[in-house]
């Protein structure tokens, strides 16, 4: 399951905002999607500096919503303990989100002038949405009910960004070009940054020069892409992968590769782990789903977050309960993953 955690902030020398009714919309898109199982959606009102603290903490949020007052190269609006304004620099928010950029995907800044917030933040986490100038309530209402349609349908961040520009201009709104998205495919740290890192250096010293991928900057319905690495174009799920083993040459689509990491998802879900610790777990398998539906399958994060999920069995002492049923799946998935099944179990 993933979290969404909303933070409002709307002191009371500042002018009033529909925060109340953002946050409904927001509750009710995503209560009415296909896929409303898998997100949990927490809210705290009239946030100081403290507040946002603590709730990262409390929540570990996948995606955080903040809705109120920007005031561009002076940082973003909260309240202080008298219900006023306190501002907060863009240095200190992304020293803040740098602390939880394992655990926070994606952060929407629905606030005025809100677009040298989003470039800080963007250091440290993939997705960012800001705004560059001031956007109106019915603008930044029309957005977030759109984005969060777009996410509950199961859509990527950045076609939920694309589709909530386009919400905006088809209501006649003419700020479809104020929201501004900072985005890369995924971006990981410690030791899955320096495996990656090391794997792309030894495809690009192999590889054909006509053949490497290009970086470039794109324009996508009025918001920018940071510049990303992109491969070949046109992939989706039943493309097929291909790898090799010593005799012969196999194929996994990634639509069955999916099918195994939910077959073992199935496993979790039926297990005596504490509800902790089983949310955990699902987060992680998610995280190896997420990985592996991206137009380029990140394979070696895949693989890690397939551990950290058996680690948690580990921690709780039941991974013997269900070593036999999770090892034939590791077993299936570790040509297409380039991993061996024991590595998969021992973490």
């Amino acid at each position: 399951m993933k979290t969404i955690l909303i933070l409002l902030s709307n002191p009371k020398n500042s002018v009033q905002l529909r925060l109340g009714e953002e946050t409904r919309e927001i509750k009710e898109a995503l209560k009415q999607s296909k896929n409303r199982e898998q997100f949990q959606v927490e809210s705290e009102s009239a946030v100081r500096v403290k507040d946002l603290r603590r709730a990262l903490l409390e929540y570990e949020p996948a995606i955080v919503h903040f809705s109120g007052h920007g005031s561009g190269s002076n940082g973003l609006i909260l309240e202080n303990d008298s219900g006023e304004t306190q501002l907060v620099s863009s240095e200190a928010l992304a020293k803040l989100f740098k602390q939880f950029q394992q655990e926070v995907q994606c952060v929407v800044l629905n606030a005025c002038y809100s677009e040298e917030q989003a470039q800080a933040i963007h250091e440290y986490i993939d997705c960012v949405v800001g705004m560059n100038k001031a956007v109106g309530d019915v603008a930044a209402i029309n957005f977030s009910t759109a984005f969060y349609e777009a996410l509950g349908a199961g859509k990527t961040y950045d076609q939920c960004f694309n589709f909530a520009c386009n919400a905006i201009d088809l209501e006649g709104i003419p700020e479809s070009d104020t929201p501004q998205i900072r985005y890369r495919p995924r971006h990981y740290i410690s030791d899955i940054q320096d495996a990656k890192e090391t794997q792309n250096k030894d495809n690009s010293s192999s590889q054909p020069m006509s053949e490497q991928p290009k970086s470039q900057s794109m324009n996508f319905s009025g918001g920018t892409f940071s510049k990303v690495q992109l491969g070949q174009a046109g992939r989706d799920l039943t493309q097929t992968q291909k790898f090799n083993s010593d005799n012969s040459e196999k194929q996994l689509t990634v639509t069955e590769v999916v099918t195994l990491i939910q077959k073992i998802e199935a496993i979790f879900r039926n297990s005596d782990l504490p509800e902790k610790q089983q949310e955990k777990a699902l987060n992680y398998l998610e995280n190896t789903q997420e990985a592996v539906r991206e137009d380029e399958p990140d394979k070696t994060y895949a693989a890690k977050s397939l551990q950290k999920a058996t680690k948690v069995l580990k921690d709780s002492n039941v991974w013997l309960q269900f070593q036999p049923k999770l090892e034939p799946l590791f077993t299936e998935l570790e040509p297409w993953l380039e991993v061996e099944a024991k590595t998969l179990s021992n973490s």
